[in-house]
């Protein structure tokens, strides 16, 4: 049984301070039970889809052992296999067409911006040009008239009328020809270039302009002017104007010769309606030109019939002009223009129309 001492040395037992010592290490602070801290929810996995290698880089930079381990699993696939992935821009539109851009050759990045810039430029133009003359509307032949109808005053002078033109067997007894430009006339139009009745059958072909030269032999004996009138009429009016011309044979008809061209202090001073000889008209059924020559004596005789160069060059003719070969050279200097000419109008077309 306790007494009151007892209970009273109990008490004063824990009543006196500790001595000094070291320090109690302080116990972590523990919530209590009721307010537990919030823990972070942890994340729901996702279901991840395999993709191809080659569309997710960084996953396989993420895992090299995984690479390592299964080389030929994970081989990155080339783009080759997607072309969807690598189609190239569409091609520059102008407004009138869908123009592919030019290739250049490979350069400075900046020269090649340069370049670029000016080809499109000039692409542009040039496919505004084109569509003028060749719209939707427009046939190919019609337009091919219009370009070889624009060569009067695109060509220059020496391309169609050289200064010399040679004429390989185009002589009497096929010998080669040489003939000088002596006078090139200003381009004009066709009042009074032709007799009455020529400018009447020429008229539905119209006259654009008209050019002129007049040419002498190598010796100087021999005088010969030729022209190119570029028509105005389109197609079907030039095939029916060569048709006429054809089936009637008017360019060997009397009173259907051009006239010539005379030049002060030259050999083709003299070169007048009566010292006409020879001449040679040419309509082109497959362009609006017409091309003709006329030849004469250099000294200015009269020639009281003239005659055809087709009738002047037929063998065994015993006239004046045809000995003289005059016919010959109407047709040589014709038939040298003509080519000069045709070669130009194949040069401008363009490669689709040749």
């Amino acid at each position: 049984m306790s007494t009151e001492a007892d209970r009273v040395s109990a008490e004063g037992r824990d009543a006196p301070e500790q001595p000094a010592g070291p320090a109690t290490p302080e116990q972590p602070f523990t919530p209590p039970p009721s307010a537990p801290l919030p823990q972070p929810e942890a994340p729901q996995p996702q279901a991840v889809q395999p993709q191809p290698p080659a569309a997710h880089p960084q996953a396989l930079a993420a895992q090299p052992q995984a690479l390592a381990a299964h080389p030929q699993a994970v081989q990155p696939q080339p783009q080759a296999l997607h072309p969807q992935a690598i189609q190239p821009p569409p091609p520059q539109s102008f407004g009138l067409a869908s123009v592919p851009p030019p290739r250049r050759p490979r350069g400075r990045a900046a020269a090649a911006a340069v370049c670029l810039a000016l080809a499109l430029a000039a692409l542009g133009g040039a496919v505004a040009g084109s569509f003028a003359d060749r719209g939707p509307d427009v046939p190919a032949d019609v337009a091919a008239f219009n370009r070889i109808r624009e060569l009067w005053h695109s060509e220059p002078v020496d391309t169609l009328f050289p200064p010399t033109l040679k004429g390989r067997g185009a002589g009497p007894g096929r010998s080669d020809r040489t003939w000088t430009r002596i006078a090139v006339a200003p381009d004009s139009g066709c009042t009074g270039a032709f007799d009455p009745l020529l400018a009447k059958a020429l008229a539905p072909a119209g006259c654009a302009r008209l050019l002129r030269a007049t040419y002498t032999d190598a010796t100087s004996t021999n005088v010969i002017t030729v022209g190119l009138v570029f028509a105005s009429a389109q197609p079907a009016g030039m095939r029916a104007v060569a048709e006429r011309f054809e089936r009637d044979d008017l360019a060997s008809q009397p009173g259907f010769l051009p006239r010539p061209l005379a030049a002060a202090n030259t050999p083709a001073a003299g070169f007048r309606d009566g010292q006409r000889a020879s001449w040679t008209i040419e309509v082109l059924p497959d362009g609006p030109v017409v091309v003709y020559a006329v030849s004469g004596f250099a000294d200015g005789r009269k020639i009281s019939r003239p005659e055809p160069a087709d009738k002047a060059m037929e063998p065994k003719r015993t006239s004046a002009v045809a000995q003289s070969g005059l016919g010959h050279e109407a047709l040589g200097v014709a038939d040298a223009v003509e080519t000069r000419l045709r070669a130009r109008i194949a040069a401008a077309s363009p490669k689709d129309d040749r």
